[in-house]
């Protein structure tokens, strides 16, 4: 019994030493890539790098009735800056909250900041991008999350960043520019790899869902290895139960 007991020890070690060093790649890789953006936004990362209190400019905002995308390549921008707005409102208001991240090793703690920063720097790019054309800041219902609940935190952002990583796959073949089709395949590869981090991180804490190949498991990669692509109506329709308004986007219809 005593062996079988270190074996087991051995191999879960194995695994989390494995696991570990694939997050140290996904994170840094990510990071390189977004930080990228920082000479087109202006944003200073270092001010945003450590402190767990970063503010939501959408707070206490209530959305238009309707939020309108617009046209053309304008539409495709705003859609996106829509869903970093999403994105980088639910890190802030995680990442504000010192029981959830007491809850997570040190190592995740910081990952969970750099996710966070990489979201923030995706939306203030897209804003930048968008200038008078971007849509207005967004507000936000979570009333669904406890953001007590470690492991409720970790599957929404795991829910979020596929929703993400389809959402870039299936608006791609709506833009017009080369260089828009550059720069979001370069930010859909760092959203892939958050979501990639996030689907084994929620196996570290629960290991009932622990999965060596969960990082790229069938129900996000379609039959030619391919991640999956989600039409915008299906996007809306997922990231609807938190955005307080409506989206309108007949251009990506």
């Amino acid at each position: 019994m005593r062996k079988s007991l270190q074996e087991n020890k051995s191999q879960d070690d194995a695994v989390h030493s494995e696991l570990l060093h694939r997050r140290n790649f996904l994170l840094k890789a990510g990071l390189a890539t977004a930080s990228a953006a920082v000479f087109l936004t202006g944003c200073n990362p270092e001010e945003i790098e450590t402190s767990t209190n970063v503010a939501d400019p959408a707070a206490g905002r209530t959305a238009a009735t309707n939020v309108d995308l617009g046209t053309g390549d304008v539409a495709v921008l705003n859609y996106a800056y829509l869903l970093e707005q999403l994105e980088a409102a639910f890190y802030i208001k995680a990442a504000s909250n010192q029981t959830f991240l007491n809850r997570l090793t040190a190592t995740d703690r910081r990952f969970f900041l750099d996710i966070r920063n990489h979201e923030i720097i995706h939306r203030d790019f897209f804003k930048a991008a968008l200038g008078t054309a971007a849509i207005p800041e967004v507000s936000f219902n979570f009333s669904s999350i406890n953001f007590v609940n470690r492991n409720q935190v970790l599957a929404t952002a795991k829910t979020l960043e596929d929703i993400g990583v389809a959402a870039y796959n299936g608006a791609g073949r709506f833009l017009q520019s080369a260089d828009f089709l550059t720069l979001a395949g370069k930010i859909v590869s760092v959203e892939a790899r958050h979501a990639a981090y996030f689907r084994e991180i929620v196996g570290m804490y629960d290991r009932s869902l622990m999965d060596a190949t969960a990082f790229a498991g069938d129900d996000i990669i379609d039959e030619n290895g391919l991640d999956l692509a989600y039409a915008p109506s299906k996007v809306i329709s997922l990231a609807a139960p938190f955005i307080n308004g409506e989206v309108k986007f007949d251009a990506l219809a």
